[in-house]
């Protein structure tokens, strides 16, 4: 701005990112941060605006990239409660600053780019924070598969997700290969949904024939070694493709987990998310009194306590390299659109295969693992932040703190000790009726959050004070983690892209 030598300062705090943890103030002019100098160098600073931090953390924004937002409605009857906008402000709230969303392909659908077309247009105005899109490969056709090539090079659209199960999007083993083969020659990064379907969907037939349907045997209708045998054959099949980049996705496995590490010792370019509701619900959520188990249905889903220790344990030694929301949220109370679309005359109890999968999480992701003191504050940063820019093209302008190339997207958290907060819906700003951590008290919220130098987030003071008109379309280039393209040019023992 005009006779300020800064737009903002963010003095007296504790700068974290994946590799430190310092006291600096922070200088921001024209979206990015410019400065970082000694902790109170900056306090009278000639700036437009001066938080003070007061001794609390500061961090880089949040950048969930497993986000799914008004979505056509694929798994059940039912269709996603969140918009664009009633998801963003949801991220802003709590400390989210960069979300990547789904452009979903149906498989009547031919076209990836229609598809591109149709979300933009769904969020284009809409965003509270700054986005991208994966594409959502529902029918791989030559005319689908051809596209990739546009996308990557046009579109900054670097990744896309493929799924092993559901009805509505399931491919096969064949056209996987197809898929792998695609993405790899357009350095595109496959994300997968790991679930063996056909043998769920008999597991399911089995427990309906028995009456089974209440939602905690949505659990027994997935046992771990669907996940497990799927993330194999996952990993079997990208090998087949000279090494084929793929990020698992929402693992909640120990079993799989063990496989995608076997993996990564072994030198393959294989990554892995997992998700909060794996290291804070397990099954017995799913057994809540009446049809309240419904509002824990995700897939995969929660397991027991000894799984939740062996995710943490994943995040901790780097098995997992993200963590995200996978925020796809239906409405509880509603027998239209909601979980209680099973629920009919024929059917008053509901089955548990007819409710929409998938819980909402966007906003309670970050204060959940950050208050948990299970994650060295580093780690935090590097998995919910860092590492996602990085594997999905969007690093170093978001997930750091880099003075002259960072955008300016921080989160500044009240200091230690001054807020013990209990989670409630009425708290939250998605379009829920509910969420699955009502009553958990969590020791710290994002006070601040701001998106390229822009306050959007103000807890204490108008909470929400952003515009749904903000959020920028970010085109993202290939992944930066790691050396995951020239590992995906070492030849294995048989290379089928060499045919």
């Amino acid at each position: 701005m005009a006779g300020y030598e800064y737009d903002l300062v963010i003095t007296n705090g504790v700068c974290v990112t994946a590799a430190d943890v310092a006291s600096y103030d922070i200088a921001v002019k024209d979206e990015k941060i410019v400065l970082l100098a000694p902790s109170g160098s900056l306090a009278g600073a000639n700036a437009e605006k001066i938080i003070d931090a007061e001794g609390g953390y500061i961090t880089p924004g949040g950048v969930d990239c497993h986000v799914h937002l008004e979505e056509p409605a694929m798994f059940g009857k039912g269709s996603s409660s969140d918009t664009y906008e009633t998801g963003t402000r949801s991220a802003i709230a709590g400390g989210c600053t960069t979300i990547v969303g789904f452009a979903p392909q149906q498989k009547k659908e031919p076209s990836l780019l229609k598809a591109l077309a149709d979300t933009h247009a769904r969020a284009k105005g809409n965003s509270f924070c700054d986005y991208g899109f994966h594409m959502m490969v529902g029918n791989p056709s030559p005319e689908a598969l051809s596209e990739l090539k546009t996308l990557s090079e046009n579109e900054g659209i670097t990744s896309l997700k493929i799924y092993m199960t559901y009805a509505a999007l399931q491919i096969r083993d064949d056209q996987i290969l197809s898929v792998l083969l695609a993405a790899r020659s357009n350095r595109m990064l496959t994300m997968i949904h790991a679930e063996n379907g056909d043998v769920l969907n008999w597991l399911t037939d089995q427990l309906e024939s028995k009456g089974l349907v209440a939602p905690k045997y949505h659990s027994t209708s997935r046992p771990t070694i669907l996940e497990a045998e799927a993330t194999n054959r996952a990993i079997a099949l990208s090998s087949l493709i000279a090494n084929t980049p793929i990020l698992l996705v929402h693992v909640s496995d120990p079993g799989a987990t063990l496989r995608i590490r076997q993996a990564q010792t072994a030198g393959q370019p294989v990554f892995a998310e997992t998700c909060p509701q794996y290291l804070f619900l397990t099954r017995d959520d799913l057994d809540a009194p009446g049809f309240e188990g419904a509002k824990c249905v995700c897939s995969p889903p929660p397991r027991d306590k000894a799984s939740q220790d062996a995710i943490w344990t994943g995040l901790r030694n780097g098995t997992f390299t993200v963590l995200s929301s996978d925020h796809c949220p239906f409405n509880y109370d509603d027998a239209e659109k909601g979980k209680m679309t099973c629920i009919t005359a024929e059917n008053p109890v509901g089955k548990f295969r007819e409710i929409p999968n998938g819980i909402p999480g966007i906003e309670t992701r970050l204060p959940l693992v950050f208050s948990s003191g299970r994650l060295a504050l580093t780690k935090f940063v590097e998995v919910v932040a860092a590492n996602p820019a990085k594997l999905y093209g969007l690093y170093p302008r978001k997930g750091s703190l880099i003075p002259g190339v960072s955008d300016a997207d921080i989160v500044v958290w009240y200091p230690e000790g001054r807020r013990d907060i209990t989670i409630t819906n009425e708290m939250l700003h998605h379009a829920t009726d509910y969420t699955p951590y009502e009553g958990r008290t969590v020791g710290n919220w994002p006070r601040f959050t701001i998106i390229r130098g822009k306050v959007v987030w103000d807890r204490d003071n108008g909470g929400v004070v952003g515009e749904k008109t903000f959020g920028k379309f970010f085109k993202r280039g290939p992944s930066s983690l790691g050396r995951i393209w020239e590992t995906a040019q070492k030849q294995g023992a048989f290379d089928v892209a060499t045919l």
